[in-house]
């Protein structure tokens, strides 16, 4: 390595930067990890001859474009100070490690303009991830009016030709897009004010040949609960830029002299293994984010919700005896959904007020919660802090707590508005009513909802969508010091605020208010892409679907919530005992497996005809479901592909023993049989060349099979 070069190597990646004098260093590298002392031979500059109708100065892309001086590509900051001070060069560079091969800082300062950036870069995730951010200096004696700053900038090969990008509504989260990347910019926004059901801060760029489990992808996404951008450009050599950030409203952020702004975190992996082995980078950096109350994560409990077992209809005898049922089917935490607190009746009325509704709770909450934990269950509770009815107390005393903007309607969503967490003295009052209920009860989970978009988001007549989103984390900070037992689970009707930044204080986010189990399909397998099995709330849910209408057996319904955290949300009052002893079954199965389900790595794919696949654990021990959701046109089931077995060598096959179904019998081979029992013995190497025998399903069901290697 030469003065010239700054080099970080992570797993599986590597990132090169050229020193560029008093520039951002340049952008030599981003790909799979080269071998140690490999370097580019000779300057960027050496390499690259001056076009016609050129300036006579090159500028390749650096790790922080600027605009003004003859940089074309895109910008990383748009700033200015009352239209002047709008273009931008650095006048000097120092790069050093923080962090000896791990962790990286290039502080970069504009004399002229009076401003400093600093960018970092490290590797985590065990070094599975590249970790981007960067921060803005006003060192000028104005204000700095700022309009974007691109949280990481990315180099990508030119070999790559698709984005995959996750949009959808609510009840319908991680729908899949592919576009073709084109001379044309690749564009997408979110202004909603939260991470969003239509927007997923994050894509997949992969090259035209890559697959599942194989080709070379890049994947990355930003670690920011409010608005955001993402787009991709094509640069004058070919190559394509990816720039991330906060998408930031109209006079939202103007610097005084000597303040910063500081971006969110960008999280970006190359993988040659395809979109699964980019997804497994991606798990291996959310998960070195969080925190547990313990420490380290304890089994994921089983734990039920009670939302659509009553809705707002609270009796305290019917859900006592509801709590009874959960026990005796094996379920480990009691969750109170809405509906608990004072006046709240129907969605109309309440938010605001955290107190337990006298005439459901003459007792308050304390007999319910006493009588969840007697059966030796968490017990757990829904709020919605953030949020505040016209038609509550809290409202009535306090009608400028709420965003707005003078003279502009006080639009409703839910009929509800938004509480302004840019105020401390709403924050300071959330801390104190969530917290007495904390301190009253014996509450070990909030699952804490955020059922709209932000509009208007006002505080003080100017927008506050990055304060608003600053206060709530800020309030689940101070409610987590204080209460460090506690976990936190991120909802937003269902997967509004799934992201890698509210993740670092929460502990599970809900996936989808639509828990229908083949709609779920493509939800969890769009989640997967970006966070890990653990985190993912995976309900069984009511046949018919509370949200779709569609009926499925109760087997299917538990094998697709099966892989994620498991949960009920369904009023087992109305089951029969036989159902009741089979759903009690797969929670114990659930229960079996779920130390090598959320702490492995996760495949994903489809065997062609119908059927779909997941797969958990490690090259060593598996877990592999196999999901027909189609009715099939060829007589026999395909064979399943395994390609990560390919060096695995013997494997024992079984094929894990479920809970009797309803259905009428499906017809069987001896292979089969077999595998019911001692197991099957077959080569990784036939498993992954060509594929595991599956039996005949009925469709919308699944067959689960447990792999283990064979020691000699």
């Amino acid at each position: 390595m030469t003065s010239d070069d700054h080099v970080l190597h992570g797993e599986a990646f590597s990132v090169v930067l050229e020193a560029d004098g008093a520039g951002a260093p340049l952008w030599r590298y981003f790909g799979p990890r080269l071998p140690d002392g490999v370097l580019p031979g000779a300057g960027l500059r050496q390499t690259r001859p001056i076009p016609s109708f050129s300036l006579d100065e090159d500028m390749p892309l650096s790790v922080f474009p600027l605009f003004g001086l003859g940089g074309f590509s895109t910008p990383a900051l748009l700033a200015h100070r009352g239209g002047r001070d709008f273009a931008h060069g650095f006048t000097a560079c120092v790069v050093e490690w923080v962090e000896a091969g791990r962790r990286l800082r290039i502080q970069m300062e504009d004399d002229v303009a009076g401003l400093a950036v600093a960018v970092d870069l490290a590797g985590v995730g065990s070094g599975a991830a590249l970790e981007i951010r960067t921060t803005l200096i006003n060192h000028g004696t104005s204000e700095l009016d700022v309009s974007w700053l691109a949280a990481a900038v990315l180099p990508l090969p030119s070999s790559v030709e698709r984005v995959r990008s996750y949009s959808g509504r609510h009840n319908r989260e991680f729908a899949p897009f592919e576009d073709r990347l084109s001379p044309a910019s690749w564009v997408r926004e979110n202004r909603r004010g939260l991470t969003s059901h239509d927007a997923f801060p994050g894509a997949v760029v992969a090259c035209e040949d890559a697959t599942a489990q194989a080709g070379l992808v890049y994947s990355a996404q930003l670690a920011w609960s409010g608005n955001h951008a993402q787009r991709i450009d094509r640069l004058e050599d070919g190559r394509r830029c990816w720039q991330l950030g906060e998408w930031l409203a109209p006079g939202e952020v103007r610097l005084t002299p000597g303040e910063r702004l500081s971006s969110p975190e960008v999280l970006a992996v190359c993988s040659s293994d395809g979109f699964d082995g980019a997804a497994q980078a991606m798990h291996a950096a959310v998960r070195e984010r969080m925190t547990w109350p313990s420490g380290a994560m304890a089994p994921r409990p089983v734990h039920l919700n009670t939302w659509e077992a009553v809705y707002f209809d609270h009796k305290l005898e019917d859900l006592k005896t509801l709590a009874d049922l959960a026990a005796e089917a094996g379920v480990e935490r009691f969750v109170l959904d809405d509906g608990w607190f004072h006046r709240r009746h129907d969605d109309r009325a309440g938010l605001g007020d955290w107190t337990p509704d006298k005439d459901k709770y003459p007792d308050g909450l304390g007999p319910l919660a006493e009588h969840v934990v007697g059966l030796r269950m968490a017990f757990g509770l829904w709020v919605e802090p953030e949020m505040i009815n016209p038609d509550s107390d809290l409202y009535r005393a306090h009608p400028d707590w709420c965003l707005h903007l003078d003279g502009r309607p006080r639009s409703t969503a839910r009929h509800q508005l938004v509480l302004d967490l840019a105020r401390d003295e709403v924050v300071d009052h959330l801390f104190g009513q969530i917290g007495a209920l904390l301190d009253a009860l014996p509450i070990t989970y909030l699952k804490w909802d955020h059922n709209r978009d932000l509009a208007p988001a006002g505080h003080e007549g100017r927008a506050a969508y990055r304060l608003q989103i600053e206060g709530a984390w800020r309030l689940m900070d101070r409610l987590r010091a204080s209460w460090p037992h506690v976990e936190i689970e991120a909802c937003a009707g269902g997967g509004g605020r799934i992201d890698a930044g509210i993740i670092r204080r929460t502990h599970r986010f809900w996936t989808s208010d639509c828990i229908d189990a083949v709609s779920r399909m493509e939800i969890q397998h769009g989640f997967l892409q970006f966070m890990p099995p653990e985190i993912m709330g995976a309900h069984i849910g009511a046949s018919p679907s509370h949200s779709t209408e569609r009926s499925q057996a109760l087997d299917f319904r538990a094998a697709v919530a099966l892989p994620g955290h498991l949960g009920l949300e369904f009023d087992l009052r109305t089951m029969s005992a036989a159902e009741r002893e089979e759903l009690a079954a797969w929670i114990a199965l659930y229960k079996r497996l779920r130390g090598r389900l959320h702490t492995g790595k996760v495949w994903r794919g489809e065997a062609g005809d119908g059927v779909a696949w997941q797969a958990h654990g490690d090259e060593d021990a598996l877990i592999l479901f196999a999901y027909r959701l189609a009715p099939p046109v060829d007589k026999y089931a395909p064979r399943l592909r395994l390609p990560m077995l390919r060096e695995a060598g013997p494997m024992r096959v079984r094929r894990i023993a479920q809970p009797a179904s309803h259905r009428r019998p499906r017809s069987s081979a001896p292979a089969f049989a077999a595998m019911a029992q001692e197991g099957l013995v077959m080569d990784g190497a036939w498993l992954a060349l060509d594929g595991l025998p599956l039996p005949e399903m009925a469709t919308e069901a699944c067959d689960i099979f447990e792999l283990i290697r064979e020691r000699t």
